[in-house]
């Protein structure tokens, strides 16, 4: 199948390599044409603009950083994917996006006759969960493309759908992180020793996931993670003004994307996610430490991507 894939970032890159992988013919663009390097070396096409890539593709995918830059890069009236697209053919959005801006852009897309998908990702290539939302026949039809790139594919539901459901998995794990911080905060106020409590957790109520990642990147003090606080910010308060359109009680998250905000305001977006800590050590004086194990657990850094 031809296709196009705009945004060949850190996501994007791995899932246009696994389409080549599977044998489609694919044609990408990205703002920084070094990032599609090694796609073309593998035998990608590059076009100049997302209308280009549109232009002599089936079915065109995105994968970019949030809601703003999908509508630019789809509805540019001159340059966007939309206007490149023939009658028939589909766009699907790979981005973790707004459900509002998803029902415009798929109004947009039925107005010149292109079927859409939100088809968010958690994970990687080529073992990625992905949510889509959309109609079941451009579901059944495009599916076997989905599985060149994941392994757990769900049809959630009509347009947006896929997107709600992975606002909501990101909401409950970096919700959870930081209510895993203020737990830790308590006991460092109180006096406990971090190290053994972190020990303790993963084999008590606590046991989570997501507190898995706290030894490693805030414990030690290295506020590493697989993706960075503006990703993570971006995704919490996507989540919260879904749960406010909703009508959702949403208090927990409504902490959580305070707090990421305020990181974000001391400069430290590109961080690692883990960097909220700071936030509360800062408010409570005190630094969430304890000297690492060197028989203890491994811990597998969480990725916002990933979920």
């Amino acid at each position: 199948m031809r296709l196009g894939f705009v945004g060949i970032g850190t996501m994007g890159n791995p899932m246009a390599r696994c389409l080549l992988d599977a044998g489609h013919q694919v044609t990408v663009n990205d703002l920084r044409r070094e990032a599609a390097t090694s796609l073309m070396d593998l035998g990608a096409r590059w076009a100049d603009t997302p209308r280009a890539a549109a232009e002599s593709s089936e079915a065109v995918f995105t994968s970019l950083p949030g809601p703003h830059e999908v509508e630019r890069v789809v509805l540019d009236p001159s340059n966007g994917i939309l206007a490149g697209l023939k009658p028939e053919s589909a766009y699907i959005d790979m981005t973790t996006n707004s459900p509002a801006v998803i029902r415009r852009i798929a109004e947009a897309c039925r107005a010149h006759g292109v079927a859409m998908l939100d088809a968010p990702v958690s994970g990687r290539p080529p073992a990625m969960t992905i949510m889509v939302g959309g109609d079941p026949d451009t579901f059944a039809k495009y599916r076997p493309v989905l599985a060149c790139m994941g392994k757990n594919i769900f049809h959630v539901g009509p347009t947006a759908s896929g997107s709600i459901a992975k606002l909501v998995t990101q909401y409950l794990g970096y919700a959870n992180f930081v209510t895993s911080l203020e737990g830790l905060t308590i006991a460092a106020k109180a006096g406990i020793d971090l190290g053994v409590l972190a020990e303790i957790v993963p084999v008590s109520a606590g046991a989570s996931r997501t507190f898995d990642n706290i030894p490693r990147s805030v414990l030690s003090g290295a506020f590493t993670a697989g993706g960075t606080l503006d990703i993570v910010a971006k995704d919490v308060h996507l989540a919260c003004e879904l749960a406010r359109d909703v009508g959702a009680p949403a208090m927990t998250g409504l902490i959580a994307d305070d707090l990421y905000q305020r990181a974000q305001a001391q400069g430290w977006g590109q961080r690692g996610f883990p960097i909220v800590a700071r936030i509360l050590e800062m408010m409570a004086g005190v630094e969430l430490r304890a000297a690492a194990k060197p028989d203890g657990p491994r811990y597998e850094e969480r990725d916002p991507r990933r979920g």
